[in-house]
């Protein structure tokens, strides 16, 4: 009796809202159409405090369908969406595509709504088969095709995200897909040296290249293929490319170079190299590979000295704590201070992260070429500051 009462009122106060925001229209028919939808949300929001979801439904059930209320049942289903009762939300939209009586014109836009509805509830392939029938259309093939990556990129479907990517780019409706499609073909370039097959691989860096020249995961791969084919020296030179794509990803750049120079190269010939680059950019993972170069090449007292003055410049955790390591052999001695300032800091780090999402601030201790909250390509970049880089 309950549920049959808030319905009642439910009915009762739409209508009497439809009432009055008819009766104070502008003779001008757009306008009317802009008017009464600028105030649908608040009128909504009353809706949805007022009365409980079963009364709601209920009332949308039994609702005319005409251009009028296409939006209110819109809006509802979205709510229903939103709340996360994604079943709800599925029946709203699914009934009213069913309806006769809906007018054509809004068929994509409640379609899309459906669709968004089974991407909530994890039905991919129910999503992609609505998604793929907007591809065509003037207004949704755009969203549609968006959502479409998403799902693909979400399934490792690389092949079928980069053909619809490429179809979205070329049809002028999104130029700035370059990046997803640079990244798009290093995750299958990744998959190609899993079956070292270098040459696929090889040639998808370079249409990742072509299709963004900024594209760093591009020229770590370009690192990887070079060291199979035994290119210590030209690995190297892709490490120090980076700095030119983007200097964010310097520490990435130096950790590889100077794994790659300790096993198969000399590290003390690139102090000078390493020392222009710390000019430019300077970071702690170039500082300390600078430190490392110059202890090898003109021995510890030397390095201390360097580190000292630059941390006095430029300080670091990390930094401190490779000052306390040096100074510690230096002198002889492991003093009982210096064990603690290192375990201290040493526990200051573990726990912080060292990576962050430039677009939606997703941290952790790992690097995600793609940011597992907003789904940006190459926005989780090294944390920077006193206790980063």
């Amino acid at each position: 009796m309950d549920i049959v009462f808030q319905w009642l009122l439910l009915t009762a106060a739409v209508a009497a809202g439809w009432f009055m925001g008819r009766a104070g229209r502008q003779s001008a028919r757009s306008r009317r159409a802009i008017s009464d939808e600028a105030s649908v949300r608040d009128r909504l929001q009353f809706l949805f405090t007022n009365y409980s979801d079963q009364a709601v439904e209920n009332f949308v059930q039994s609702l005319a369908v005409n251009p009028e209320t296409v939006g209110l049942h819109l809006s509802i289903g979205a709510h229903f969406r939103n709340k996360g009762e994604t079943e709800r939300a599925i029946v709203i939209h699914q009934n009213l595509l069913a309806r006769p009586e809906l007018p054509t014109r809004f068929s994509p836009q409640v379609t899309f709504e459906l669709a968004l509805d089974y991407l909530n509830a994890g039905l991919l392939d129910r999503a992609e088969s609505l998604f793929h029938q907007l591809m065509g259309d003037k207004e949704y093939g755009g969203k549609a095709a968006g959502q479409l990556i998403d799902v693909y990129q979400q399934e490792r479907e690389w092949g079928k995200a980069g053909q619809v990517a490429r179809t979205l780019r070329d049809g002028g409706l999104s130029p700035e897909l370059d990046k997803v499609l640079a990244y798009i073909n290093c995750e299958m370039a990744d998959l190609a040296l899993q079956q070292d097959d270098r040459w696929g691989a090889g040639k998808l860096v370079k249409e990742a290249l072509d299709y963004d020249r900024s594209c760093v995961r591009a020229t770590f791969i370009q690192v990887k293929i070079l060291l199979r084919q035994g290119s210590f020296r030209d690995a190297a030179a892709q490490c120090l490319k980076v700095f030119e794509q983007n200097t964010d990803f310097g520490s990435e750049a130096i950790e590889r170079l100077m794994g790659l120079e300790r096993e198969h190269g000399d590290v003390k010939r690139l102090t000078r190299k390493l020392s222009k680059l710390y000019e430019r950019w300077p970071s702690t993972s170039l500082l300390l590979a600078v430190v490392e170069s110059v202890e090898r090449a003109s021995g510890r007292a030397a390095a201390i000295d360097l580190l000292r003055k630059e941390l006095e410049v430029r300080p670091s955790v990390r930094g401190l704590l490779r000052l306390v390591e040096l100074a510690g052999y230096e002198k002889g001695m492991t003093s009982d201070e210096g064990r603690l300032v290192s375990r201290i800091g040493h526990l200051l780090l573990a726990n912080r992260p060292i990576y962050r999402c430039v677009n939606c601030g997703f941290s952790g201790r790992q690097l995600h070429w793609l940011c597992p909250s907003c789904k940006t390509w190459e926005s989780v970049r090294p944390i920077q500051g006193v206790e980063a880089e």
